[in-house]
């Protein structure tokens, strides 16, 4: 089988949206024995408050992963700011390994940077704060030390304040900061950032002017979109990149 690689993110499945499950589980079936690797670039689910505290959705999704993969595929997956702390023992689950932002693939000439896309919206500095606390190991260890319920009630007041602030905050500081991507370009030295986060879907071209001396060289910023109505999913077939989307049926 030639390389055929797929990309998903933000699915934010959670048991009060079975469609998008399902959506999942049918894009799995439709591309098993067509695709030689999955990524996944975070927010797979919703919410994570440790792989000690999964229900039937996530050993639903775990088992048809795993499925997925024993028909030849690799499959990867990468944190979001919802499910930052899958840990080892479910990417196991999944037949899955663990990456982490600016992963890189070389795909033909191009240099293709992986991430989540958080990282990306400096402007959001609330959001940066908080996102400083939370990735932060003694922090996470001892969240993961508390009883389960002590931990879901954390997680849902966390996420109505998530929700409440993206009512208040102005629209373009949660989207990427032009500056910082640019930055990351010239930093890595990569011909495509690919990421999720945003719910923007788009493939922006960028010109990139490393010093007044050398020549701009064109690069490129694939976003993928969040499944709701639509599946997202980006493509690369035969080394050419594109991005699409699919009806959920509801």
């Amino acid at each position: 089988m030639s390389r055929r690689i797929l990309f998903i993110s933000d699915l934010h499945l959670e048991k009060s949206k079975p469609s998008i499950t399902y959506g999942f589980l049918k894009f799995l079936e439709k591309n098993e024995n067509r695709c030689s690797e999955l990524y996944i670039l975070g927010d797979l689910f919703e919410v994570w408050i440790g792989d000690d505290a999964i229900s039937e959705l996530e050993i639903l999704v775990a088992t048809s992963l795993a499925q997925f993969s024993q028909q030849g595929a690799s499959v990867f997956i990468l944190h979001g700011n919802r499910d930052f702390l899958i840990r080892e023992n479910y990417a196991e689950r999944c037949a899955a390994k663990l990456i982490y932002d600016h992963h890189q693939l070389n795909i033909g000439s191009d240099t293709i940077l992986l991430l989540h896309g958080d990282t990306l919206c400096t402007d959001d500095d609330e959001y940066q704060k908080f996102r400083t606390i939370v990735r932060d190991e003694l922090w996470q260890k001892e969240f993961l030390s508390r009883t389960i319920e002590e931990r879901k009630v954390f997680a849902n007041e966390a996420r109505n304040e998530s929700q409440k602030a993206s009512i208040t905050k102005p629209q373009q500081i949660m989207d990427v900061n032009q500056n910082s991507v640019r930055q990351l370009f010239s930093e890595k030295a990569t011909t495509k950032i690919l990421h999720g986060h945003t719910h923007r879907p788009a493939i922006h071209k960028i010109e990139i002017s490393e010093s007044h001396d050398s020549a701009p060289r064109d690069v490129q910023r694939i976003v993928l979109g969040d499944w709701g109505k639509l599946g997202w999913f980006a493509e690369i077939n035969e080394e050419k990149l594109s991005l699409n989307s699919f009806k959920i049926q509801t």
